[in-house]
């Protein structure tokens, strides 16, 4: 226990999901959490998203462990927004230490090129511009304390081998790993370490609908979360269909950690062997 004791993480995508399994699981080792959700739907996201009722969870999860959270609704895409949920955290909990750019959508269609405008620009817009957002908000604070830290940046299987029918999702996540050498890069002078992760399937609201079942199985009439399990666990080499939220939750708490105080740049799949199958 303590493993980030006293120190502060902002996450975005907090409201649920792996979002969610981030704030518990870092305020369980010590951390007081900045938590950010935009609680409301995108029109091209073809699943329910989270609602302000789940960002209220994840608040009383956290408050459960006696941490301090300061949760506000805002959307990624708007750097203004973001920078001023980071602003009023960082004064009301004193620094910021931890980094979790874990916001992300997903849709699907049957060709790269049947990809509409607006699809493609909302899974940019949300999934890499709204990483660089949540960096660009958060490296001056981090800086100007000069106490180092460590930034993890959620990318994807995806953001390292391709799929068919998400060519928007695997150009964004591919993109991700782009800006994640960057900034380590950039930042290590200033002792932040910046790293990505890279999920399997993890089950969360994003995989478990109808609308990821028909991908993965198009013949399927009925299709359904039993039938999905044999076919996702192609995906991976281990024999598992998914992973699970708090499975990506203890990686970056790995490399939020001291345990990881000289890696940076490293891109880290978590993926039941998917990326090597």
């Amino acid at each position: 226990m303590g493993r980030v004791e006293g120190k502060v993480a902002f996450i975005t995508g907090a409201a649920r999901g792996q979002g969610r399994s981030h704030a518990v699981r870092l305020a369980e080792e010590g951390a007081d959490i900045i938590a950010v959700d935009l609680c409301a739907q995108v029109d091209t996201v073809p699943y329910p998203m989270a609602t302000p009722e789940d960002l209220a969870q994840t608040v009383k999860a956290v408050e459960a462990l006696d941490r301090r959270i300061i949760a506000t609704q805002a959307d990624v895409r708007d750097f203004a927004a973001l920078e001023a949920a980071v602003d009023a955290g960082v004064a009301e909990l004193g620094r910021l230490d931890i980094v979790s750019a874990n916001a992300g959508i997903a849709s699907v269609d049957a060709s790269t090129t049947d990809i509409s405008e607006q699809s493609w620009a909302d899974m940019l817009d949300i999934n890499l511009t709204g990483v660089w957002h949540t960096a660009k908000a958060a490296v001056p604070h981090m800086i100007a304390a000069g106490n180092g830290g460590a930034i993890i940046l959620t990318s994807s299987a995806a953001g390292l081998m391709a799929y068919p029918g998400i060519g928007h999702y695997v150009s964004a996540k591919h993109g991700v790993v782009g800006l994640m050498r960057t900034l380590a890069l950039e930042l290590a002078p200033h002792m932040i370490r910046v790293n990505s992760l890279h999920p399997t399937q993890v089950d969360t609201a994003m995989i478990q609908n109808e609308t990821i079942y028909r991908l993965f199985s198009p013949d399927d009439p009925n299709p359904s979360r039993d039938a999905f399990i044999p076919v996702s666990q192609e995906m991976n080499a281990l024999p598992i269909p998914w992973v699970e939220p708090r499975d990506i939750s203890n990686a970056l708490l790995f490399l939020a950690s001291d345990e990881a105080r000289y890696i940076t740049g490293v891109p880290l799949p978590v993926d039941a062997g998917a990326v090597i199958k």
